[in-house]
């Protein structure tokens, strides 16, 4: 079917220049689903139909987050994007002392199956994908999902969606760290075996560069340590005994999109092509689908201002239109009054309409890469593909991903980058409209949503009340069963997700569950805390 434009003339789906003075642009770029995927990772990209539209939310108790996700749902959202707590993150109870004043804060608290149970209640399992912001507990978390889809009807092979499941970032950018590196590699290849036998098409890990983007890493930095992170996964499944076409296609990335627009898209172009070149020339990939470096897109948190909120609905929509030119497979839209408090319904609203306007009313879903063959844009792709393979040959040449945190390089040289920017904007160098230029004074008040305290108390209730209903001994059995899985070194064997699933169908708690684990494995202390 031919795209025709407003003023009724035709709109190819790929544009291409013929070979001009022995230039041959197939052989430069790569046509659009093939390799080294330049140009996407799909053929047709957005022409058969528009990018995943996802919208981050979860806060408070899992019933007040259910009700935002129908809202969300009922907005023309297609993927849901689940923010947890920061105990939740960290694997503890919502009643546990270091709990306290942080429940349902930035994210909706998830102490048990119960809890899940209610924050999927009415979601169409089968038809929408979620993803699931979670990292060190991110196995309970998945589990807890596809229990709950059992109950609903939904067999694990229907299931489809990504667990973020990447703990290396949390070491160099984040901190939800729990146990050490080497014990959180074997986790996540456990993961990556049981979901090829039980979830196929969920997206085991998506290997994140947006918050190394958000604590300070300019593109190249984002790119380079995000590949780096990924090889080491690449690895821990290999000497796990997984096949890399049984694994790599299910792995998937999750990028920031700044307002520098055309740097941005030239980052998600080299991004692409350094990962196809990585997976089949250094780890020897036959499958298409494994040198495919599909990635999420969330635009930059980190450069929303609290000053003047609306001008924030400006600098997201540009965000937006990178990823997407940049050739994303899915997006999450910040919130306008994201820098003041979590975001109001209306601005989530808003932000959702933006995806929709880009989608629907502009051109850009009328032909695969638009960019392709500009000047800018393939000379600036270029110099980043040349930059972020020699940042990964200095992690390399540090022993790898893990041996490069153990020593602090990632995250001293972020932190680096961070200061210059600071330090950029502090002097007016670095404009950022409403805070060091064209400042307001007459602002209007805000009111920012609040996070009713009495959640702590209310989750706390919960949790007594299913320590005194469930079968305590069953549950003591699981433990047992997944400490001795956690001691042992077998993939197929020794599983840690079989037991924890058993204890977690028991209704063992995610702090229960996590600490059976801290038990075998410790937890990670970074040198410069010793």
């Amino acid at each position: 079917m031919t795209r025709m434009s407003e003023s009724g003339l035709p709109v190819q789906a790929v544009y291409g220049p013929a070979a001009l003075d022995g230039w041959d642009p197939a052989a430069a770029l790569g046509e659009p689903g093939s390799f080294p995927f330049t140009r996407g990772v799909y053929p047709t990209m957005y022409t058969g139909r528009p990018w995943t539209m996802r919208q981050y939310a979860g806060f408070g108790t899992a019933r007040e987050s259910n009700q935002r996700y129908h809202r969300l749902v009922a907005a023309g959202t297609g993927g849901l994007s689940v923010a947890f707590d920061l105990p939740t993150q960290m694997g503890y109870d919502s009643d546990a002392p270091l709990a306290h004043g942080e429940v349902g804060k930035v994210g909706v608290a998830i102490d048990s199956l119960d809890d899940m149970r209610l924050l999927l209640d009415g979601i169409p399992l089968d038809d929408v994908s979620t993803s699931m912001t979670i990292n060190a507990p991110a196995a309970l978390l998945l589990l807890l999902y596809q229990l709950v889809g059992q109950d609903h009807g939904v067999p694990g092979s229907a299931l489809t969606g990504t667990v973020q499941n990447d703990v290396l970032k949390e070491y160099i950018a984040r901190g939800t760290y729990i146990y050490p590196p080497r014990e959180s590699l074997r986790l996540i290849a456990d993961i990556f075996a049981y979901c090829r036998r039980e979830l196929p098409r969920w997206n085991t890990i998506s290997i994140s560069g947006y918050h190394m983007a958000e604590a300070g890493a300019t593109p190249v930095q984002e790119v380079a340590f995000t590949l780096a992170n990924a090889k080491e996964y690449v690895r821990a499944a290999l000497e796990a005994g997984l096949a890399v076409d049984d694994f790599a296609p299910r792995l998937s990335f999750f990028f920031v999109a700044r307002t520098t627009l055309l740097e941005e898209v030239a980052k998600f172009r080299a991004a692409r092509r350094c990962w196809a070149r990585i997976m089949r020339e250094e780890f020897g990939a036959r499958d298409p689908r494994s040198m495919m470096l599909r990635f999420h897109a969330q635009t930059a948190g980190v450069q929303l201002t609290a000053q003047q909120p609306e001008v924030n609905l400006a600098r997201v929509t540009v965000q937006a239109l990178a990823a997407v030119l940049g050739g994303t497979q899915s997006l999450h839209t910040n919130s306008y009054d994201e820098a003041l408090a979590l975001p109001s319904d209306k601005a989530a609203r808003l932000a959702l309409r933006t995806q929709q306007v880009l989608a629907f009313e502009s051109d850009v879903t009328t032909t695969v890469d638009p960019f392709a063959g500009s000047y800018a844009v393939e000379s600036m792709t270029d110099d980043v593909e040349g930059a972020v393979d020699e940042l990964i040959a200095r992690v390399e040449d540090l022993g790898g991903a893990v041996t490069a945190i153990e020593k602090g390089f990632q995250k001293s040289e972020i932190e680096a980058t961070a200061y210059g920017i600071a330090t950029a904007v502090d002097s007016g160098e670095r404009v950022v409209v409403g805070l060091n230029r064209f400042a307001s004074v007459d602002e209007e008040p805000y009111e920012p949503l609040q996070v009713d305290p009495a959640i702590e108390a209310e989750q706390a209730r919960r949790l007594e009340a299913l320590r005194a209903e469930r079968d305590a001994d069953a549950v003591a059995r699981a433990l047992d069963g997944l400490r001795a899985a956690a001691g042992g070194s077998s993939h197929e064997k020794d599983n840690v997700l079989v037991p924890m699933r058993e204890a977690l169908a028991a209704r063992a708690t995610v702090g229960e569950v996590c600490d059976a684990l801290r038990e075998v494995w410790g937890v990670y202390t970074p040198a410069d805390a010793l």
